[in-house]
């Protein structure tokens, strides 16, 4: 019987073993799109605790704790750190076969070499000893980003940040290239005219104009995306349910704007069609330069309105949806290509009923200009785990060309999520190993771990050139 999380954990066979420990550990991370804070890393701030390093602002865990019947004061409340560290210690026993057992007991170890399992008994102690440690200038949050051997970090920014953080993280020299991303989602939410004409004011603000017209407004944003790449940002990304591909003229979309710049709320086919043309913009000056463009598709988003109302987004409401995809993705990304305006671009699926139609889709668009230059992007959010993974990579592998795939990323808003890149790594590198073990590979470990060596750092070192 194997120990738990022992050396070989994920690796069931001695080419898989190899592959990971020769080839695949030893490599940089590049993590081309997170939720980490830049002020934080700006300020290279130390958490007082565990509970803020690992608990505050992770709804993973607070899903979980609250199917384990845990009241919410533990998650979002007002107890104490030590109380809700407890309560998620007392959880973790209840999430075997979840990622999180896995994610937890491998985050103990790789940042606090802490090897006893988390459950209510043990839990004083490990508070105790990760908190001294994370109190320490060794454990700073630029330090755990050294600690994982990442090379690379692109953030998640809205065009009205300042990205003042980010200039400090430059001007202090800091050793690990800390990127802004583009994320215009706000720019597009036309649904409530309050808050979309709220937001606008924000625009005029930081792009120092004035808005009174739809050109105003694209004028405004930019200078914003423009402002962005002055930063060295070469990254976009779009948080959508589905892509919008309305037919639009652009008289049909100043007229929408002006529509819900007077305050009024806009028709379904009216918000259909501005949407379409931001969207169509945004892709047009990402391909202008050079950028790759994200989008992540399929979320069903604020499932529980009194806890949404109560809460706020990005607390745990969400879950995977279920809408059209194909028709309106091939109509954006035609209508992009067919003016040759297509940017380098990488599709994330949340509905893994779709991954064979995301993995078939992007050779639709594969030109031979770049290689790989449509990617059907890794396993995202709740399939972020062993058995998404595994899917993703299959459906990559049968429709389109798995040596060319840019690879894991953490999507995280917590500085103690690199080892999920550890975690893809060691999956990838079983399915390789077992399938050159049983005879279905060529047992060439030169090429096979040329392979690996790509798709875990080198391909997205070079797709995204930073």
């Amino acid at each position: 019987m194997k120990r738990f999380l022992d050396e070989n954990f994920l690796l069931y066979n001695k080419t898989a073993e190899h592959l990971y420990h020769e080839v695949a550990k030893p490599l940089p991370i590049i993590d081309y799109h997170c939720h980490l804070a830049p002020d934080q890393i700006a300020e290279d701030i130390r958490f007082e605790n565990l509970t803020q390093a690992w608990l505050a602002g992770d709804h993973y865990k607070w899903r979980a704790m609250r199917s384990n019947g845990v009241d919410e004061s533990y998650c979002t409340g007002k107890r104490s750190d030590e109380e809700k560290f407890q309560q998620w210690a007392e959880t973790v026993p209840y999430t075997l076969r979840n990622p999180l057992y896995h994610w937890t007991h491998l985050e103990l170890q790789r940042y606090f070499d802490v090897y006893d399992t988390l459950n209510g008994r043990s839990a004083k102690k490990i508070y105790e000893t990760c908190s001294a440690k994370l109190q320490t200038p060794e454990y700073s949050v630029r330090e755990l980003l050294l600690k994982m051997n990442v090379k690379t970090v692109c953030t998640t920014d809205d065009p009205v940040d300042s990205l003042e953080h980010h200039r400090k993280i430059k001007e202090d020299g800091f050793g690990i290239k800390i990127l802004p991303a583009f994320r215009p989602d706000k720019a597009m939410s036309v649904d409530d005219p309050a808050s979309f004409n709220a937001y606008a004011a924000k625009l005029e603000e930081a792009a120092g104009v004035s808005i009174s017209s739809y050109a105003d407004y694209l004028n405004a944003l930019k200078k914003r995306h423009d402002f962005f790449a002055s930063m060295g940002c070469t990254v976009s990304d779009h948080g959508l349910e589905q892509i919008y591909a309305e037919a639009f003229t652009e008289a049909e979309a100043a007229a929408a704007f002006s529509k819900i710049r007077s305050g009024k709320s806009l028709g379904r086919e009216e918000n259909l069609k501005l949407k379409s043309a931001l969207l169509r913009q945004f892709a047009i000056w990402d391909w202008e330069k050079g950028w790759v463009q994200q989008y992540h598709l399929g979320a069903l988003r604020g499932n529980n309105a009194r806890m949404l109302k109560l809460l706020g987004p990005d607390t745990g409401w969400d879950s995977i949806g279920d809408f059209p995809q194909a028709r309106a993705l091939s109509t954006f990304l035609d209508g992009l290509d067919k003016n040759n305006q297509l940017a380098k671009t990488i599709l994330y699926n949340l509905n893994p009923a779709d991954n064979e139609l995301m993995a078939s889709m992007i050779g639709n668009f594969n030109d031979g200009s770049v290689a790989g230059k449509i990617q059907f992007g890794s396993a995202w959010w709740f399939l972020d785990q062993k058995d998404g993974m595994i899917k993703q990579l299959n459906a990559l592998s049968n429709m389109g060309l798995l040596s060319r795939f840019v690879g894991m990323l953490t999507d995280s808003r917590s500085f103690l999520s690199y080892p999920r890149h550890e975690y893809f790594r060691r999956i990838l590198c079983n399915i390789l190993g077992e399938e050159i073990e049983n005879g279905e590979l060529p047992n060439d470990m030169e090429w096979t771990g040329q392979i690996v060596k790509n798709i875990c750092y080198h391909n997205a070192e070079q797709y995204f050139n930073f």
